[in-house]
């Protein structure tokens, strides 16, 4: 039952991430259909973690209360929802209704899944819970935009159908949730709206986890938000599936990253992370001045690695440290102050690019991205020599 939890779990993860990914390769398309600018299309995009971010704020210790399946099933219920607003949409305001109801579904899921995980665990390798997370994610976002190219190009109703795909799956894992053991809490104290606090011994780690977190998902914003717009900019002839195929070789070394860097120490994987970064970012800046496909496919693969290692290794800082009565909630509020800053790089990204152009935008994100790196290592290093100092007081005390 506990490996059979973890699976479920994962499932509804990987749905989540799939809910905001799937509009990504379509975003041209509804350029052309209704005549969109990039302002509206990163608007679009941003409207998912506002709500997802409202989501957290009023219910993400909700699982700690009443149990993690219940909530994952409610989030899933709104994915659903919203895969059918989007296949039903005439115009750019059911996109938006639709951005809103994934991101709400998204915030229940994704808090009460990365709880679960870590507590159904069937590994006893702590960073197995956050690799598994990555690869969930990964795998979820890759199936979305791969699939979305394959149905936009070559299935009947481009705009309708890999929609319907997402309702299908949302359904089977719904059903899947529904089947598995039940987790309510036996003494958990009555619900009541999230309240934005850490007990002071996590505040650190804390720090240094959501930031690292942060780092992966505010360059997956650029990526996801305007990286087709970018494709078609300086390789108009690529067809969606092609352009599907490339955006998701970014998420496939996500997860492939995930299992191969899934025993590095936390530390080690928060720093590779860092690095990959920076190297991503500065090839993301060329691919704004002279792209081309294969250029553009380096900046995928290395941002992808980095994202991985920043995203295990951040969750690792934090997974083995709150405690498990308050994890979903803990869990909650790193996502949510992590979607606050995806939120505000998709708006000031579109926002600079309608004004100055993508590459512009692309330079100043990459230029406030690399001081994030900086805060990122910085963070990461004091939670270390913290944790040494722990362990080194502890062995030194007398027995």
């Amino acid at each position: 039952m506990r490996r059979a939890n973890f699976f479920v779990a994962a499932t509804a993860l990987g749905v989540a991430l799939w809910s905001s990914g799937a509009p990504s390769v379509l975003y041209p398309l509804y350029v052309d259909a209704w005549g969109l600018s990039p302002a509206t299309i990163t608007a679009v995009f941003a409207t998912y973690p506002l709500a997802l971010i409202a989501a957290l704020l009023f219910f993400g210790n909700l699982s700690d209360a009443i149990g993690r399946r219940v909530v994952m099933m409610w989030g899933i219920a709104l994915i659903a929802g919203s895969a059918t607003l989007f296949a039903l949409a005439p115009n750019v305001g059911l996109l938006f209704a639709g951005r809103v109801l994934q991101g709400a579904g998204s915030g229940l899921a994704i808090g009460a899944a990365g709880a679960a995980l870590v507590e159904h665990n069937p590994s006893t390798h702590a960073r197995y819970a956050s690799a598994s997370a990555a690869v969930a994610t990964s795998t979820g976002l890759t199936a979305a935009l791969v699939a979305a190219g394959a149905l936009v190009q070559y299935a009947p109703f481009p705009l309708v159908v890999s929609y319907l795909l997402l309702l299908v799956l949302s359904l089977g894992t719904l059903v899947a949730l529904a089947m598995a053991g039940g987790d309510r809490p036996v003494s958990a104290p009555r619900w009541r709206p999230a309240q934005v606090r850490l007990v002071p011994e996590l505040r650190l780690p804390f720090a240094a986890a959501t930031l690292s977190v942060s780092l992966a998902y505010c360059v997956g914003a650029i990526f996801l938000s305007i990286g087709a717009l970018m494709i078609r900019q300086f390789s108009p002839q690529s067809n969606v599936f092609t352009t599907g195929l490339i955006l998701g070789s970014s998420s496939a070394a996500i997860g492939i990253t995930a299992l191969m860097s899934a025993r590095l120490r936390t530390h080690i994987a928060v720093y590779t992370g860092a690095v990959l970064t920076l190297i991503s970012l500065a090839v993301m800046a060329i691919v704004s001045v002279g792209g081309s496909l294969a250029v553009f496919l380096v900046w995928c693969v290395i941002g992808g690695a980095g994202y991985s290692c920043a995203f295990t290794g951040g969750l690792g800082l934090i997974n083995d440290r709150a405690p498990i009565e308050h994890r979903g909630a803990t869990m909650s509020l790193l996502y949510l102050v992590v979607y606050v800053l995806q939120a505000g790089t998709a708006l000031g990204v579109g926002a600079v690019a309608a004004s100055w152009g993508l590459t512009i935008a692309v330079f100043i994100a990459a230029a406030a991205l690399t001081v994030m790196t900086g805060t990122v290592v910085a963070l990461a290093w004091q939670t270390q020599r913290r944790s040494e100092r722990i362990a080194h007081s502890h062995h030194a005390e007398p027995t």
